[in-house]
């Protein structure tokens, strides 16, 4: 793994201190309150975003990681719920049980290519949202209300985690568990993409035969991939559904799962934080038109045609001209 440079630390120390410092301090002079949902919002979707852009790194195009976001919402508030468990001891094991069944799905789909690989994933959210309905256990069309919100987490007596229930602000205690979710993640990405698994993806991307006749398992490591992909679906599904205190069959769709990819398209495709970007454009992007009314989603459509036309390589290649790679 690559050391970072005093101007990267520095750089990622300003990062930390906008999120955790400056941002709540901004928030509570300005009184809107209702910008720590938008913002946590933006962390989760961008954590989500993160697992597609993984899938994208082995050659492949995923538009069904809202089918593992709408599984973990479900088995995090299933666990929640019906068994009484605390609901950060749900949390992975929710995006664990999403990986579970993106490994099982994964070995025969993961053979697919191109468009055939991207209509099935296409498909997965439809039939994630149909089996829901479906099964006793998700409350069909009702689907699961009343969640608890997030206890408290205590070692020896001492609290690592407040009770949110108890919290004069809930929304900023959530603000804070996702960006701290967030950081984790794609610090884990860039460790990823900059390992010996990371190299061999980028062989993967580039040509799969030739990888393979190095001896790359290309099976095995596309299989690893997915499921590290859905397993962030998962935890950004759960999170979500822990904020709402409800989880229904819609609470994630097929235009989710398009936007996931689109966020990662927006960031760059070349650069590990593109997601981050590329959520944060369009979240906020798409609230900025809103005022344009029955014209938003014309000229919503329209400005990233012109931004894919005249950015092919994302947003980050304004800031990094010339600069191409993963790792970056």
């Amino acid at each position: 793994m690559p050391k970072l440079s005093i101007i990267q630390w520095a750089s990622l120390a300003v990062f930390l201190l906008a999120i955790f410092i400056a941002v709540p301090g901004f928030i509570a002079a300005s009184g809107r309150s209702d910008l720590y949902y938008t913002l946590t919002s933006v962390a989760l979707l961008s954590i989500a975003s993160a697992g597609v852009w993984l899938t994208f790194y082995i050659g492949r195009i995923n538009i069904g990681q809202g089918a593992f976001a709408l599984i973990g919402a479900y088995v995090s508030a299933i666990l929640v719920t019906k068994a009484g468990m605390s609901f950060w001891l749900s949390l992975p094991l929710a995006g664990l049980f999403a990986a579970g069944v993106a490994i099982v799905i994964g070995v025969p789909i993961l053979r697919l290519r191109g468009v055939y690989f991207a209509m099935i994933s296409l498909v997965l959210t439809q039939v994630v949202t149909l089996t829901a309905l479906a099964l006793p256990i998700t409350n069909g069309a009702k689907g699961i209300t009343s969640i608890p919100l997030p206890g408290g987490v205590s070692i020896l007596g001492l609290t690592l985690i407040p009770d949110f229930a108890t919290l004069e602000n809930p929304r900023l205690a959530f603000y804070y568990a996702a960006c701290v979710l967030m950081v984790l993640t794609f610090a884990a990405m860039y460790r990823l993409v900059n390992s010996r698994l990371g190299h061999l993806c980028r062989s993967m991307q580039q040509n799969e035969e030739l990888a393979s006749s190095i001896g790359v398992n290309i099976s095995h490591i596309r299989v690893i991939v997915f499921s590290i992909s859905s397993f962030l679906g998962g935890i950004g599904g759960a999170v979500f559904g822990s904020i709402a205190q409800s989880v229904y069959p819609s609470s994630f769709q097929v235009a989710d799962s398009v936007n996931f990819m689109l966020n990662c398209f927006l960031g760059g495709l070349g650069y590990v934080f593109g997601p981050m970007l590329g959520t944060l454009v369009l979240y906020f992007g798409w609230d900025l038109l809103f005022e344009l009314g029955r014209f938003q989603l014309l000229a919503y459509s329209s400005l990233l045609i012109i931004l894919m036309l005249f950015l092919p390589n994302g947003l980050l290649s304004l800031r990094l001209p010339g600069k191409k790679g993963a790792d970056k």
